[in-house]
């Protein structure tokens, strides 16, 4: 039975996120059982092509994300992929009328990691439209659940809190995209002169995009509304911790959070949230 198939799928989705994020796992938990299915599947989705352009080092990158996208746009025309992954993300984007177009825009930029580019500002903005804000706006209409007034009223601020976890990502990854991957994706950042007070310029920015998506978080349907601002909380931590670093160490070691200091951010997040103090 179909039915099988589309339960293994979600749980394929659901251990995908588990196993490459310990933050977004404890945010989904937080969300109302009936759109966490969704919010794996759209994880799930977006953590594969990552992986494509990220980390498969020794294979034709370019090809698999092509066959990546070619399989998308089949499962979407036909609901199914025999790839469960894939297939739980047509279930959600069927379900939840996501917008092709956020998902035109997200292979975009993926296919933009697999080039040598130096970012600009304009291309810096374009990449991150795509490979973060739209993200969040594809979990945006799945939590106001077709409600289309209340998703343009929360779009900006979906798009900050994407943005911004995308810039802590981007200092977090500093090292491994340069030595590694080979790029830098702060609009002419010279890595030879990466110090405290570049970082400061980068940080004085995040830090207005955490403050403008913190208050669309509050506006967000109680259905969603504690696991965006869990969500939140830990990348806050880790924001806070990288603020605390040196350069230097920045590009000598990923900076992480232990999973200790997740749990009791979770129990302090959750004691705000019921006093309404956000």
């Amino acid at each position: 039975m179909k039915k099988l198939f589309d339960e293994l799928s979600c749980k394929v989705s659901k251990y995908t996120t588990q196993k490459y994020s310990t933050s977004f796992s404890l945010g989904i938990l937080a969300l109302k059982p009936s759109i966490r299915p969704a919010v794996y599947a759209v994880y799930g989705y977006v953590r594969l092509a990552d992986e494509i352009v990220d980390s498969f080092h020794g294979y034709d990158k370019e090809k698999l994300l092509k066959s990546l996208k070619n399989e998308t746009y089949e499962a979407l025309k036909d609901g199914i992929s025999l790839n469960p992954i894939l297939h739980s993300f047509q279930e959600a984007v069927r379900h939840y009328d996501i917008n092709i177009q956020l998902i035109d825009q997200f292979l975009h930029s993926m296919e933009m990691d697999l080039q040598k580019i130096d970012y600009n500002s304009d291309l810096y903005n374009e990449y991150i439209y795509g490979s973060a804000e739209v993200v969040g706006l594809m979990c945006l209409q799945i939590f106001t659940e077709g409600d289309k007034k209340q998703f343009e009223k929360l779009r900006p601020f979906a798009m900050k809190l994407g943005s911004a976890f995308q810039k802590v990502n981007f200092l977090r990854d500093l090292k491994d995209d340069y030595q590694i991957l080979g790029r830098t994706y702060f609009p002419s950042l010279n890595m030879s002169v990466f110090d405290n007070t570049v970082k400061a310029q980068i940080e004085k920015e995040i830090e207005e995009e955490f403050k403008e998506a913190l208050q669309g978080i509050k506006k967000l349907p109680s259905s969603s509304m504690f696991g965006v601002y869990l969500a939140y909380r830990y990348y806050l931590l880790l924001f806070e911790k990288i603020k605390k670093t040196n350069s230097q160490h920045i590009l000598q070691q990923r900076i992480r959070i232990a999973n200790s200091q997740k749990l009791l951010v979770a129990f302090k997040s959750y004691i705000r949230y019921k006093s309404a103090y956000l």
